[in-house]
């Protein structure tokens, strides 16, 4: 096996085993606690059973995450160890969203649990510091990690000796020795995991995973042979559960187990069955890794057009593409399969953007493979030139021995008409590309034009309507709303002193509808003009606003990411007027029950995301709509140079726009 393939196989099986195991057969453990749910009016009980199902959803949806996991929040909210409990899955809920949050939720969970001396609390509080460990993993690095097992985790669950926890523990230790070469060791811990599990928890998915550990190690040190037998354990195991999702797990060991014994046939076949299983469970990094072996496959079968095709799959969709260490190696293996395929040119471009994510240790390697595809590359195009030029050579001396000295003074003729003829056309090429380009500058040139002018009317129109409503807005506060508030008073300060409440019912009846009157006229003021976001800035705004529309019957959960605070006041305006705009039309139309908004922002770019669980509606509805709310929102969208993708369907609706906050 390659030292790549060797490294981007523990991109993937690391984390694929980082998480709480799920019984191999996922449906009826899901039913069964859905009934321990519903047997159980309140406790403890109930309140894992919610947490569990909001772990085991929270991959594949959030929305349905996230209400399990406030379900569980509620049904303990007397118990002290369900709270502690909740920090935990709460970290679980946001690993994959934001390390930096799940992090502290497991410090939180952790110092909660440590009041409570019984096994349960040793339990989670040994997988609050195993997870919190994998959150440090990308800064620390996997030596942190291997510490905070051997010194937190491990001996708090060796305690208990024979818990299918502890070997869970030494299965996940196993693969970090593997991963760093340390296969004796890895060995070691996988037989002691093996050891437990087989004896305290034969059918369990710790053994499962325990089993395909193994069968790894052994592949990678080329000794496949060996740890198929604890391949076929495993898939004796999964073989009565077609539809659970462990079967892409087993299906990747399997196809590296043949990758090990280069039967190249079968190493393709199953990798397709592994995919039909990742895209079922939408388990991204592991398709992506499937895909890898595929390419590797595909290149050792000389099969390169597909190799090539593949990696830039990879590539495009961005998965492994993020860590700069695979996008390096995709980089490399892209520029040596077009080398392999006679594409010298496409190799440099490659070798070039693999150059430029090199660290200083390799710079000086990177710069030689370089070198060399330029050298093919230019003796190629020399040896064309020089090929051409000996021909014509030839030719011309064939002809002078061949032609007298007349021929000589007639062939000079000819050919100097004939560079003359070749000099003029390369003139008329020459003027034809530059009046080509010429007109495309033109062309654009316009574009540009009516681009900036299409955008100063927008802006002019959304600065006009700003102003206008922050004109109206003062009236209504300062003006109207304070005229009436003075009636309002001078008539409770007569009613006190010439009116009996008792018998002029109506009369202070009519000063309670006066007094509503005035705080809905200020209510309408603060929403043309919201006080929030000019005192507190766009994250306190765009909170106030879902806690507006938020009902006894609507949960709006607001999830805002790294919103800064010194945005021009003009574009934070033009964020908070399409978020309002999207809550709105979500909370008339779309008959949701819960709504997911997340803000966030990266350097220059700021995405809106905004889920709900309602009816939804017909596809082509947004573009043949005339409501002016949804051109008001087309048109910001546009000023900020950004762009809107809906998503809808029965289940419910999906928004997501991406804006450019330097785009006016």
């Amino acid at each position: 096996m390659s030292k790549i393939q060797y490294l981007l196989c523990f991109v993937i099986c690391f984390p694929l085993y980082a998480q709480e195991l799920f019984p191999l057969n996922e449906k009826k453990y899901t039913d069964s606690l859905q009934q321990v749910i519903r047997q159980n009016p309140d406790g403890f009980s109930k309140a894992e059973a919610y947490y569990i199902l909001s772990d085991y959803y929270r991959n594949t949806d959030s929305l349905l995450s996230r209400k399990y996991l406030e379900s569980g929040r509620k049904s303990g909210a007397k118990d002290p160890f369900t709270a502690a409990l909740y920090y935990y899955f709460e970290g679980q809920y946001n690993l994959d969203q934001s390390k930096e949050k799940a992090a502290a939720s497991y410090q939180k969970s952790i110092g909660a649990l440590a009041a409570f001396k019984t096994k349960k609390a040793d339990f989670y509080q040994s997988l609050c510091w195993y997870s919190y460990g994998i959150t440090r993993k990308n800064k620390e690095g996997y030596p942190y990690l291997i510490k905070t097992m051997l010194e937190k985790s491990i001996p708090i669950t060796e305690k208990y000796g024979d818990s299918k926890m502890l070997g869970f523990l030494y299965t996940q230790l196993a693969l970090m020795l593997t991963y760093n070469a340390e296969f004796q060791k890895a060995e070691q811990y996988n037989s002691k995991a093996r050891e437990i599990l087989e004896k305290n928890a034969p059918g369990s998915t710790e053994l499962f995973y325990a089993y395909l550990s193994t069968s790894g190690n052994y592949c990678y040190q080329a000794k496949g042979s060996v740890g198929k037998k604890f391949l076929n354990q495993a898939g004796a195991m999964i073989r009565p559960y077609p539809e659970s999702s462990a079967n892409s797990s087993y299906y990747y060991n399997k196809a590296l187990y043949f990758i090990s014994q280069q039967q190249h046939e079968s190493a393709l076949e199953t990798i397709e069955k592994g995919l039909a299983y990742t895209k079922k469970f939408r388990q991204k990094l592991l398709m992506q890794m499937f895909y890898f072996h595929q390419y590797d496959t595909f290149k050792k079968l000389k099969r390169y057009q597909e190799a090539k095709n593949l990696l830039e799959e990879i590539l495009a969709d961005q998965t492994l593409g993020t860590d700069i260490s695979n996008r390096k190696t995709i980089y490399s293996h892209l520029s040596n399969i077009n080398e392999m395929m006679g594409n010298p040119a496409q190799a440099l471009i490659w070798e070039k953007k693999y150059s430029k994510l090199s660290d200083s240790l390799n710079t000086e390697n990177v710069k030689v493979e370089i070198n060399e595809l330029e050298s093919k590359f230019n003796a190629s195009e020399k040896e064309k030139k020089i090929a051409l030029l000996n021909a014509e050579k030839n030719q011309q001396q064939m002809e002078v021995n061949k032609k007298n000295y007349y021929l000589w003074g007639l062939s000079l003729v000819l050919l100097f008409f004939v560079l003359l003829l070749f000099f003029l056309f390369i003139i008329y090429r020459n003027n034809k590309k530059l009046s080509e380009q010429k007109e495309i500058n033109l062309q654009q040139k316009i574009e540009d034009i009516k681009q900036k002018e299409e955008l100063m009317l927008t802006k002019a129109v959304l600065e006009g309507e700003e102003r206008e409503r922050e004109r109206v807005a003062k009236d209504l506060h300062d003006g109207l709303g304070g005229m009436l508030a003075g009636v309002k008073i001078n008539l409770s300060t007569w009613s006190s002193a010439h009116l009996d409440p008792e018998q002029h019912k109506d009369f202070y009846k009519i000063l309670h509808q006066l007094d509503h009157s005035v705080a809905e006229l200020r209510h309408v003021a603060r929403n043309l003009m919201p006080e929030s976001l000019l005192n507190f800035g766009l994250e306190t705004a765009l909170n106030d606003l879902c806690e507006f529309y938020t009902r006894n019957d609507l949960e709006i959960c607001f999830q805002p990411i790294g919103i800064e605070k010194e945005l021009p006041l003009t574009i934070q305006l033009n964020i908070y007027r399409i978020v309002q705009e999207l809550l709105a039309n979500a909370v008339k139309h779309a008959g949701a029950s819960s709504i997911l908004l997340q803000c966030s922002q990266s350097g220059e770019t700021f995405l809106i995301t905004i889920e709900d669980n309602g009816k939804g509606f017909e596809k082509n509805v947004s573009d043949n709509t005339r409501s002016m709310g949804f051109r008001n929102l087309k048109n910001r969208v546009h000023y900020m140079r950004g762009k809107m993708e809906i998503s809808s369907d029965h289940q419910g609706t999906t928004i997501n726009i991406e804006l450019n906050t330097h785009g006016e």
